[in-house]
C-alpha cells in the first residue's frame, strides 16, 4: 500500500544509538530501516531510497563518508552525519562530499530532530529551488540579484552578494569554508579563509539586526557557515 511517510535509513554500528534514533524517528512518523555496516547500508539504501540518512562515520567495514555520494546519486536524501567531538576534519570532509549537517555525540532528542527538520527543508528547497527568499525583513531575489533589508538597499559588494547568494540558496545546510570559497568566488584564486571571515563579518553588518549576535548567518566553528531561516 502506498504511503506518504518519510523514509529514514540509520547507519550506525552501535545498537544503543540505533535504538534511540529509531524510537525518535518512529515517534515522528518516519518509516525506519537500520544498517550496521557500509555493505548493509548500500543494500538497504537501494531498496528503501531514503528521504533521510543518519550516518555514522566510523563503521566496521570502512569510512561512512564513502556512502554520501552514492546515496545522493540514488535518491538525493537529506544526510545528517553523526560525529564525535574530536572529528572536525572528518565532519568537514563529509560536508564537502554533500552531507547537509552534523550532530555531535552525545546529543538529545530536541537537538537531533531540529537538525533533521533543517536538513529536510534544505532537501526540499534544493529540489524546488525557490528564487525568492523573504522573511519580512530580509528579501533576496536570487534570479534578479536583488537584496533588500527592511525595504532598503544594503549596497552589497559583489563578493558579499556572492556569499549571501550561496548561503540563501543552501539555507539549512552547513557550507564549509572551501565550499563557500569555490562557489561564491570561483575566479578568485587568492581568496582564503581569513578573507572569507572578513567578508562574512561585513555582510552581517549589512543584513543582521545585531551583527554581534547573528540570527541568520550562523557560524560552525572550524567548519564553515550556514543560513538559518526563521521557523
Amino acid at each position: 500500500m502506498p504511503t506518504n511517510r518519510l523514509k529514514a535509513l540509520i547507519v550506525d554500528d552501535e545498537k544503543a544509538i540505533r535504538r534511540f534514533l529509531r524510537s525518535t524517528l518512529v515517534a515522528e512518523d518516519f518509516e525506519v530501516v537500520e544498517a550496521e555496516t557500509i555493505a548493509e547500508a548500500r543494500t538497504a539504501g537501494e531498496k528503501l531510497k531514503p528521504d533521510l540518512v543518519v550516518l555514522d562515520l566510523g563503521l566496521p567495514d570502512g569510512d561512512g563518508s564513502e556512502l554520501i555520494a552514492p546515496f545522493i546519486a540514488l535518491s538525493k536524501p537529506a544526510i545528517l552525519v553523526l560525529s564525535a567531538l574530536d572529528e572536525e576534519a572528518r565532519k568537514v570532509q563529509a560536508l564537502n562530499l554533500g552531507a547537509d549537517d552534523f550532530v555531535t555525540k552525545p546529543f538529545g532528542v530536541a537537538e537531533f530532530m531540529a537538525r533533521v527538520r533543517v536538513a529536510l527543508r534544505h532537501r526540499v528547497q534544493m529540489q524546488g529551488a525557490p528564487a525568492i527568499y523573504d522573511d519580512g525583513r530580509l528579501y533576496v531575489d536570487l534570479a534578479k540579484r536583488i537584496v533588500r533589508v527592511a525595504g532598503e538597499d544594503p549596497k552589497l559588494t559583489p563578493r558579499e552578494y556572492g556569499l549571501l547568494h550561496q548561503l540563501v540558496l543552501h539555507a539549512g545546510k552547513v557550507l564549509t569554508h572551501r565550499q563557500l570559497l569555490q562557489s561564491a568566488w570561483p575566479d578568485d584564486a587568492n581568496a582564503d579563509v581569513q578573507a572569507l571571515r572578513v567578508h562574512v563579518r561585513h555582510l552581517r553588518q549589512k543584513v543582521e539586526v545585531n551583527p554581534d549576535a547573528p540570527a541568520r548567518i550562523t557560524t560552525e566553528p572550524g567548519v564553515g557557515y550556514g543560513f538559518t531561516a526563521p521557523e
